[in-house]
């Protein structure tokens, strides 16, 4: 079975200038999400493996849409994150088996790889609902100049029995980071820490 999807958007976010100083270069964040239906909307089901087989399908997709939007390549991907809205018919369970058995791999293999675990974040909502995508750095969690967040909100979605998976990549981290802990020459890379 493969995922009814309705919609997909692709959302560009370029800062140029942050506070009172302008940047040299922009920093830019890109975020791919897709509306489907929620197979288990109204109703219990112990085994939600089917949503797993969804997330490697849509992850590999909207992984490679958000950094197509950023016009680099996989390798030049700074921070990832993944997040997801079931609508209310649904569970954040539905959310969670989209998220965390199966889609890292597609994320990781559009990426250039990432170490570092993916941040997350799930919840109930209705059409228009708001979420705060986390992001971070993806082969270092320690480097502070790359916590991030980055709002998505679809217009119409999610409707009562759909979800909606996005992915979040960067091609940076924040602009005028200066809080220290881990800089980027200084990753390792080993243990997906530091």
């Amino acid at each position: 079975m493969k995922p009814e999807v309705r919609s997909v958007y692709t959302i560009l976010e370029e800062t140029h200038v942050d506070g009172v100083r302008a940047l040299e270069k922009p920093t830019r964040k890109a975020a791919c999400a897709a509306v489907f239906k929620n197979p288990y909307a109204g109703q219990y089901v112990e085994d939600l493996s089917l949503l797993y087989e969804f997330s490697k399908e849509l992850g590999e997709m909207l992984t490679q849409k958000a950094v197509a939007a950023l016009g680099i390549t996989p390798d030049e991907v700074q921070s990832y994150g993944k997040a997801a809205i079931a609508g209310l018919q649904g569970e954040r369970e539905h959310c969670a088996a989209l998220m965390h058995p199966a889609l890292g791999k597609p994320i990781r293999d559009n990426v250039g790889g990432g170490k570092a675990l993916l941040p997350s974040a799930k919840k109930l909502g209705g059409p228009g609902c708001a979420i705060d995508l986390p992001l971070g750095h993806k082969d270092a969690a320690y480097v502070r100049s790359h916590f991030d967040a980055m709002e998505v909100r679809i217009p119409d979605a999610p409707k009562d029995d759909e979800l909606v998976l996005i992915v979040g990549v960067t091609d940076s981290g924040r602009p005028f980071p200066r809080v220290g802990g881990l800089t980027i020459d200084e990753i390792k890379g080993e243990d997906g820490l530091r």
